[in-house]
């Protein structure tokens, strides 16, 4: 059980019949007539749902104990992604609709951190930044200028995303994990 004044940030809330809820955001609010009163913005773990949510002060509201761990992805098994405990070397297969949208920048032997709840995974966290390799995009003409405009690029991992014009195939390129928007080149 937590306390209202105990809310931070990634806190796992279990509420409306054993759900679990993250808490994005929160406010403590004094209004200068009438009680103090919490609002938050919480996100269902499972489903993605996020919600607005207004606590009284002092209201006690029950926690989930969720483990966050670093774990290194293997490999794809067809239908499930397996990845392993660095410290237990234990390997879990997880379910696509958990990774979501992040899957398609998965690299073998990639560190990510996975959370789980009593032993069930509820969500996969990629670094922020990735680095790949452009397997295949149309080549690049003369003139070229990175304010000139987009063209689709697929990478090694199988996503596309949209590049400036002057990106080859065979570059490496810096992508944001969380959007697929592209940053930059990597020099190597």
């Amino acid at each position: 059980m937590a306390s209202t004044a105990d809310f931070k940030n990634g806190l796992v809330l279990k509420m409306e019949g054993d759900q679990l809820w993250q808490i994005l955001e929160f406010q403590h609010v004094k209004p200068g007539k009438g009680p103090a009163f919490v609002r938050t913005k919480i996100k269902n773990v499972l489903s993605g749902k996020i919600v607005d949510k207004t606590f009284n002060a002092g209201v006690k509201v029950e926690t989930a104990t969720v483990d966050r761990r670093d774990m290194t992805y293997l490999y794809n098994d067809g239908t499930d992604y397996v990845f392993m405990d660095g410290e237990t070397f234990d390997q879990i297969t997880i379910a696509p609709e958990v990774i979501g949208d992040g899957a398609r920048f998965l690299l073998e032997n990639m560190t990510v951190q996975v959370s789980t709840h009593e032993g069930a995974p509820l969500s996969v966290e990629l670094p922020v930044t990735v680095e790949l390799e452009v397997q295949h995009t149309d080549p690049g003409l003369q003139g070229d200028r990175s304010t000139g405009g987009s063209k689709p690029a697929t990478l090694e991992t199988g996503a596309e995303v949209q590049v400036p014009l002057f990106i080859n195939t065979g570059d490496k390129l810096k992508i944001d994990s969380r959007d697929g928007s592209y940053l930059g080149r990597v020099n190597s």
